[in-house]
């Protein structure tokens, strides 16, 4: 088991340092079967573009698995099991987390779980739409869903919401920093 709520207190601060927004933390897989390795899952953007460079993730890596190492020797468990810390970018049909998420992409589609069922226009109850992000008016989120109409719910009743890939979405993202991706790396192995 792993706290999260503290992970992050213990996260934020190593990516605000490095001048990273932190837009996820999550721990995913199976350890007691051993069938799944346990993922300590670290989501952050640089404002300015959204997106973070691979030297990024690993200068953030290494501030988290320092930080996370100084807890454990002064006798904090974080995590429960052995597990393997995974940094990234949100990537372009990232997860929509916190409330500016849902301010910055409004307009674009996208597929949100909710944790209550919400009623929709033809007067059905519905856990999961999916449609173009309408607006945010303080903790309500409207969507015009592309089967039931308009629907609004509160942010604290999502479960999980993510950005659809669609051409919108393409045309409207950032490139990511290309330069030297034609260039491939190779180390040599001492055997």
């Amino acid at each position: 088991m792993a706290d999260i709520a503290r992970i992050t207190q213990l996260v934020e601060p190593e990516a605000a340092a490095l001048g990273f927004d932190l837009v996820r933390v999550i721990v995913f897989g199976k350890s007691e079967v051993g069938d799944e390795e346990v993922t300590l899952q670290i989501m952050a953007e640089r404002p300015d573009t959204g997106q973070l460079v691979i030297e990024d993730c690993a200068a953030l890596s290494r501030r988290v698995s320092d930080a996370m190492d100084a807890c454990e020797e002064a006798g904090e468990v974080l995590i429960d099991e052995a597990y393997r810390l995974e940094v990234s970018s949100p990537g372009i049909d990232r997860p929509l987390t916190r409330e500016k998420d849902f301010v910055n992409w409004a307009g674009h589609e996208a597929r949100i779980a909710l944790k209550n069922p919400v009623a929709v226009d033809t007067g059905a109850n519905r856990r999961a739409v999916q449609g173009n992000l309408i607006a945010i008016d303080g903790d309500i989120v409207t969507l015009e869903d592309r089967k039931s109409g308009t629907v609004s719910f509160s942010l604290s009743d999502i479960h999980s919401a993510k950005l659809v890939l669609t051409d919108r979405l393409i045309a409207a993202t950032r490139p990511l920093d290309t330069a030297g991706a034609d260039e491939i790396l190779e180390e040599e192995q001492e055997d």
